[in-house]
């Protein structure tokens, strides 16, 4: 029984230890399905039933390779910790029983439990994958450092997954169905304003875009307009020359330098944007969209000293 937590994680692995201080030697039993109800907190909405069905399917040729983990209750029931896709399988299958491992659990664990489960177990969408962070945050108090080892995963992972909760509803929503990737939604982030974000989602569906034709178009909606592009060129009495140049920065670009935007673009998660005037002189433009993403930035660039 020893090697059956070896897969968890850390995150689940440290949580489950916690609730049973020697979980390897917890015996798997059996108990009836009548007996087992939800998880309250059970952070995913939704339930593929065509892979509800594929898992039923293996689970009447197969059985449960995996015991659920449950808890009890006063009641003398139980409530599932992990494994509600394979409670609900085990019943569509038509099983009267199930093999799990029963823990003993309070309340102010329980939520910790199921969500960093689901995230290290589940295909969880972006958005309820995001969703699961944020409420392990504000729920349970910890911090984004504390969470991200909880889960196993790196800081800057997690962060990206929390900045899609900034997007308008509407974007969240077309992640949350498939309509766009992740990838899309982070191209969109970069864009100034939420109308400039809708527009573009909308963009992205009807001309069916690709991240790198979001990030362009993202790119070409920040660029400064020539009046802003002059204004920040000097004060008054600048030669009208000189605010030419600056205007036309973005005509100075060369193939190279567009093509290292691009790649800087990719590299930091943001729309990175390069001014140059017409002798080579110019300056690169990082955006970010919060104090977190400032973070993620800076430890991208500390991976590079």
């Amino acid at each position: 029984m020893k090697k059956q937590g070896m897969g968890l994680g850390r995150g689940l692995g440290a949580l489950i230890t916690a609730a049973d201080e020697r979980p390897e030697q917890a015996a798997v039993v059996e108990i009836a399905i009548a007996d087992i109800e939800a998880n309250p907190w059970q952070p995913r909405t939704d339930f593929d039933q065509e892979r509800l069905d594929e898992l039923a399917a293996s689970i009447r040729n197969v059985g449960i390779i995996q015991p659920l983990t449950l808890r009890r209750l006063d009641n003398g029931r139980y409530q599932i910790i992990a494994g509600e896709r394979r409670f609900r399988a085990s019943k569509l299958a038509g099983l009267q029983t199930v093999p799990a491992y029963v823990r003993d659990a309070g309340d102010d664990t329980m939520l910790e439990l199921a969500l960093v489960e689901n995230i290290q177990r589940a295909d969880l969408n972006p958005i309820e994958e995001a969703l699961s962070y944020q409420r392990l945050i504000d729920e349970c108090n910890l911090t984004q450092e504390t969470m991200a080892d909880r889960v196993g995963k790196k800081r800057s992972t997690v962060t990206n997954y929390l900045r899609l909760l900034k997007l308008p509803a509407e974007i969240q929503a077309g992640v949350r169905e498939g309509a766009i990737s992740m990838g899309h939604a982070r191209a969109l982030m970069g864009a100034e304003g939420e109308e400039t974000q809708i527009e573009l989602y909308h963009q992205t569906i009807d001309e069916r875009l690709s991240v790198r034709q979001i990030e362009e178009l993202v790119r070409q909606h920040n660029a400064p307009t020539d009046s802003q592009q002059g204004g920040e060129g000097g004060g008054e009495g600048e030669p009208d020359g000189k605010k030419k140049n600056t205007s036309n920065a973005k005509k100075n670009l060369g193939e190279e330098y567009v093509a290292l935007q691009q790649q800087l673009s990719n590299h930091f998660g943001t729309a990175v944007r390069f001014d140059r005037n017409g002798k080579g002189k110019g300056k690169i433009t990082i955006p970010f969209a919060s104090d977190e993403d400032l973070e993620r930035i800076m430890s991208i660039l500390d991976k590079t000293k």
